[in-house]
């Protein structure tokens, strides 16, 4: 089979296409032909800033080929889509069975890698921030694969004002397309603050301003992998808080709501309150072109590798 790879951490082209050996489903997991992989911030990162050299782990469709022992849950032939820790970027990829669910009939393995697990942590973050009728909310990254999906989430919370922060103007009108009743930009004078909740999908640099925009009483989560720090003052002037949000620790701890947020988020989008968004399709060997297009910031929705 294929299999995308790299032996040293940098630019996107340091990724590279190889020919290797089907794997085996171990004991608990199922072997699945990959139709679709959902292409992360994260992983795009690992490759660009990591320490050495990991394998490259994502979302992935498709259908199941193979059980591995103790797998009762799943059928060969079924499709599924679910989390890759290990070489999701490969045209035969092994998934943990209690990380694994079913793709109902009428949707697309491109369409499932765009809405479960970016739409788990849109959900997941609507909730953990606690988002009530009438507030208003921020969400940064918000023309990302997560981003467009959570500001349908806080729309459909009740938020009375739901704002895009996206770091080009040309993005306005896609976020607006997508459920934003305004846009700033990062580097703008104004960003509208006060805000009763922030979701930032952004991390670094920007995680302070976004503190400073909270408003009394405010609420802001944190669910990107790049960092940041802020002063416990800015929290404690405001009456704020701040939320970290890891949709791993959920799946792993909290496995019923996990389930729950897997239904909800397939009954929204069967009553078309949320929406996916994709970016482009690109085949497999493409796969540094797509770490491209989201280290540039330039993707609107998600992008998705195809084999």
């Amino acid at each position: 089979m294929l299999r995308v790879r790299h032996e040293v951490n940098g630019a996107p082209e340091v990724l590279f296409i190889e020919m290797v050996d089907l794997p085996e489903a171990g004991p608990g997991e199922v072997l699945v032909r990959v139709e679709a992989i959902g292409v992360t911030l994260p992983t795009v990162r690992k490759v660009r800033e990591g320490r050495e050299p990991t394998s490259l782990g994502g979302e992935v469709a498709g259908k199941i080929v193979a059980l591995g022992t103790g797998v009762t849950a799943f059928a060969v032939g079924e499709r599924v889509t679910g989390l890759c820790f290990t070489h999701a970027y490969a045209e035969f990829a092994v998934l943990s069975a209690t990380m694994t669910s079913r793709i109902p009939g009428d949707a697309s393995a491109v369409e499932a890698v765009a809405l479960v697990r970016s739409g788990l942590v849109a959900r997941g973050v609507c909730e953990a921030a606690r988002v009530e009728p009438g507030e208003s909310v921020m969400v940064t990254a918000a023309a990302g694969a997560i981003g467009t999906l959570a500001l349908q989430c806080a729309k459909a919370c009740g938020a009375a004002r739901v704002v895009a922060a996206v770091g080009s103007a040309d993005k306005a009108g896609f976020v607006r397309g997508m459920g934003a009743d305004e846009v700033v930009l990062y580097d703008g004078a104004d960003w509208g603050a006060p805000y009763d909740v922030i979701l930032d999908g952004v991390g670094g640099d920007l995680l302070g301003p976004a503190v400073r925009a909270l408003a009394t009483g405010g609420r802001l989560v944190a669910f990107s992998s790049g960092g940041g720090t802020v002063e416990a003052y800015e929290l404690l002037v405001r009456g704020a808080s701040m939320i970290g949000f890891q949709m791993r620790a959920v799946a792993s701890g909290h496995p019923d709501v996990y389930a729950r947020w897997l239904r909800e988020l397939w009954q929204m989008r069967d009553a078309g309150t949320l929406r996916t968004a994709v970016h482009e399709e690109i085949p497999l060997a493409g796969a540094s072109r797509a770490h491209a297009l989201i280290e540039q910031r330039r993707n609107l929705g998600k992008v998705v590798l195809v084999p």
